[in-house]
């Protein structure tokens, strides 16, 4: 089963470089990137690979930071990056 969580702001670099850090330190591959504008929204998506799961991490103006894969691994990867944050 899969999972979307909000991590918070799409322009909180603290919380964006402590996500890539967790990442990083699970042994994540980091795959395809993009990056689209529409109007003034902009979307920046990267494709992930830990452990053979998929995982999408978005960033999208006004809807925020966020990161779909298999539901264990997301709470585990918003846990520790809300940890890291000085959050829950």
């Amino acid at each position: 089963m899969t999972k979307t969580v909000n991590l918070g702001p799409e322009h909180d670099e603290a919380l964006q470089h402590a996500l890539v850090a967790i990442l990083r330190e699970m042994g994540a591959a980091f795959d395809d990137a993009s990056w689209a504008l529409g109007g003034s929204q902009e979307v920046v998506s990267r494709s992930v690979t830990l452990g053979g799961s998929a995982l999408t991490v978005q960033a999208e103006t006004y809807l925020g930071l966020t990161l779909c894969g298999d539901v264990d691994l997301v709470d585990e990867i918003a846990k520790r990056t809300w940890r890291q944050c000085g959050g829950a």
